[in-house]
């Protein structure tokens, strides 16, 4: 049997804790009616810096419960971070760590198949959606078109696959040795190796509340897993100087053709459109090697990714 723990950031939940630890202690106790699962596991929730009396919930629980403990974060550090800080101090206590979201979409009966794998000898069981019929057309659009720009910049991570994954002990202590400031989950952790498995999911309707993550958060997700994981952007900024050299010659030419017959002034637009194409180019390389200087910046800090301000753990 495994001794297993969750571990599960929350920012906000307050409307859909109660709900989800019901779930999942009744889950806990169906995974230990067939030997999965040890006595002494447990289900972690994270505060994430809440607004909200989310972590009076998770407070209340643990009291009430010792199937359940609490991380309290000093303040609101993001998903990524928050998730990470339940890994690395989880990591101490148990044989193998499920992340999942509080709300729930994640099949959490998949967890029966993680352990299953992770019994066969799996370090890493990654949750992958089987499909995304329930998502709007845009999302599922740019979901998926991200995941092949991020193929494409050289950035490996498993398709549809967003934090739903189990990590064995091992793994964690492996993980823990990436000591990068910028964070990227679902990127970094196909770098560990180790034999690892994919197990599908249908993603479920959401319990109560609404999603944390708006389209912004999304899109900083995307860049930060982008610029985190590749340099590619600033080889495109490379080509990019070179068509635009081949594009100054044709210009060239055609203002000394323009001379040469007498109609310079036609050239003016040509001129303008050069200018701009140019200037554009130029704020584009800039802010991109902006971007990268600017993780450099704060990598060298070496400021802590997060700062436990209490864990409950009986």
């Amino acid at each position: 049997m495994t001794k297993l723990y969750l571990t599960i950031p929350c920012y906000n939940e307050e409307l859909v804790l109660n709900d989800t630890a019901a779930t999942l202690y009744n889950k806990y106790k169906e995974l230990k009616e067939k030997s999965l699962i040890t006595d002494d596991s447990r289900i972690c929730f994270i505060d994430d810096g809440s607004e909200d009396k989310t972590w009076d919930i998770i407070k209340r629980l643990c009291n009430k419960n010792q199937l359940f403990c609490g991380i309290k974060l000093s303040k609101n550090k993001g998903h990524q971070n928050a998730l990470l800080s339940g890994l690395m101090t989880l990591k101490d206590y148990a044989d193998a760590v499920i992340s999942i979201d509080a709300d729930l979409q994640d099949d959490i009966n998949a967890i029966d198949k993680m352990l299953i794998e992770y019994e066969k000898g799996a370090d890493i069981v990654y949750g992958v959606r089987n499909k995304r019929t329930s998502d709007t057309f845009f999302k599922r659009f740019t979901a998926e078109g991200y995941y092949k720009i991020l193929d494409k910049m050289g950035a490996k991570v498993i398709f549809n696959h967003a934090d739903f994954r189990l990590m064995s002990k091992r793994a964690l202590e492996a993980f823990a040795e990436f000591k990068e400031v910028n964070v990227f989950l679902r990127g970094i952790v196909p770098m560990i190796g180790f034999k690892s498995e994919i197990i599908t999911y249908e993603r479920l309707e959401r319990m109560a509340g609404e999603s944390k993550y708006s389209l912004k958060k999304m899109l900083a997700l995307a860049w930060e897993g982008i610029t985190s994981l590749s340099i590619r952007p600033i080889r495109f900024i490379l080509g990019l100087g070179i068509l635009s050299l081949l594009v100054s010659f044709g210009i060239l030419i055609y203002t000394i053709v323009s001379l040469i017959c007498g109609v310079a002034v036609a050239g003016w637009t040509s001129l303008m459109l050069s200018i701009w194409l140019l200037g554009g180019l130029q704020l584009l390389a800039m802010g991109i090697l902006g971007e990268y200087i600017g993780k450099v910046y704060l990598e060298t800090k070496h400021r802590p990714r997060y700062i436990i301000e209490e864990f409950i753990n009986q």
